[in-house]
């Protein structure tokens, strides 16, 4: 090939390749320019949302503040609440230490020994029910602790007649003051007294052996012989009272010898427990009128004083819980049904778990069909197993 036609495509490539550059610059140009739109876009979207993101969080803001200042005024209107509360019960408590205490109700004696008379001629007699509550208890279900409050000895319960969801709380074994929590949930969650109202009973009491019943309280006040007082609940009244036809009476309870009466309540209505000189050994049982505080029947039982700890009525059978004086299982060691439908050997011997040391009370709740109990300052409660009593 000669120098001239070499020349001449030299030449010939330098233009293709100058073309072909100028065309891919082009094409360059027009990628970057489409870019750099795009990147204008996203900036212009940026700031935009950006705005929006700080009008949206001003706007936060300022609510957080108003929430605030709302939280800081409903938290001084609570304290100011407390306060006024506090204030109330305080004075409500002063009331009722001002209310002067009723008169005693006289006892009229030759009446006395009328009921006392007309009991003995019936003493022992069988029983006519007076509802068709034929149960008895099988086991404990559960038992579950409350808390610890007060005294080792003491007594607590609900009303064992009515709805309410009251707590009654009876602390030591000689006092005048009753702690009224307005539910379970009171009484279970607060270590003090301060969500508990009180009630100033006009005579003090003694023992454990009291009972809340359709609105009543029924307590057992020592001034010579042994008076049970029935004292209404809402007007905070003694509306009658009666000295129990009973001679020479000693405690009920070989185990809580600071118990003369145990008042006790179940299906067929109220019920007294008791001991005298006359039977030192065993327990006596009496059906009591709710209204008039007679004595419709007596019963000398086969229970002995014992080592017995507390005891409860069910269905008409009295059930006597027996402990030792050092702590171990406390259990229903004997049962008495005053209608005679059910024998001694079909009765279940009920234990109740090992805990602190002996029951001070144990209070049946018929409605529950469970019993509040007060172990060495621990509030319990057991849940029963109930089964259908076996004809004798």
């Amino acid at each position: 090939m000669g120098p001239r036609r070499c020349l001449l495509l030299l030449t010939l490539l330098a233009g293709a390749l100058r073309a072909q550059q100028q065309q891919f610059m082009e094409y360059v140009e027009r990628r970057l320019t489409l870019l750099e739109e795009r990147i204008s876009q996203w900036h212009d979207q940026s700031s935009r949302y950006s705005t929006e993101l700080r009008d949206f969080k001003n706007q936060v803001l300022g609510m957080l503040e108003t929430a605030e200042k709302e939280r800081e005024a409903m938290r001084s209107e609570a304290e100011s609440a407390a306060v006024r509360v506090d204030r109330l019960e305080r004075e409500v408590d002063y009331l009722e230490t001002q209310n002067p205490a009723p008169p005693c109700v006289e006892v009229d004696e030759t009446l006395m020994e009328k009921q006392v008379a007309t009991a003995k001629q019936r003493k022992n007699e069988k029983y006519t029910k007076l509802t068709d509550c034929s149960d008895t208890i099988a086991s404990v279900r559960a038992m579950k602790i409350l808390k610890r409050f007060g005294s080792t000895s003491g007594l607590w319960t609900k009303d064992a007649a009515g709805n309410s969801e009251k707590i009654y709380v009876f602390d030591g074994t000689a006092n005048d003051t009753v702690y009224v929590f307005p539910r379970m949930r009171e009484f279970t969650l607060f270590s003090a007294t301060r969500k508990a109202a009180r009630i100033k009973l006009p005579y003090p009491w003694v023992g454990t052996g009291h009972l809340v019943y359709d609105g009543h309280l029924y307590y057992i006040r020592q001034q010579g012989p042994f008076q049970v007082i029935k004292f209404n609940l809402a007007n905070k009244t003694v509306v009658d009272s009666s000295v129990f036809p009973a001679e020479e009476q000693i405690p009920v309870f070989g185990l809580s010898p600071f118990t003369y009466i145990e008042v006790a309540a179940d299906e067929e209505g109220l019920w007294a427990i008791y001991a005298t000189k006359e039977d030192e050994k065993n327990i006596c049982l009496a059906k009591l009128d709710p209204t008039s505080l007679d004595i419709e029947q007596m019963w000398d039982t086969p229970c002995p004083r014992e080592n017995a700890e507390g005891a409860f009525v069910v269905c008409g059978a009295l059930h006597v819980v027996y402990n030792t004086r050092l702590p171990s299982r406390a259990r229903v060691q004997c049962v008495f049904d005053v209608s005679g439908t059910l024998a001694p050997e079909d009765a279940s011997l009920v234990y109740f778990p090992k805990r602190y040391g002996s029951h001070s009370s144990m209070k049946y709740s018929p409605r529950e069909r469970q019993i509040y109990a007060w172990d060495d300052g621990y509030q319990i409660i057991y849940r029963m197993e109930m089964k259908k009593k076996l004809e004798v």
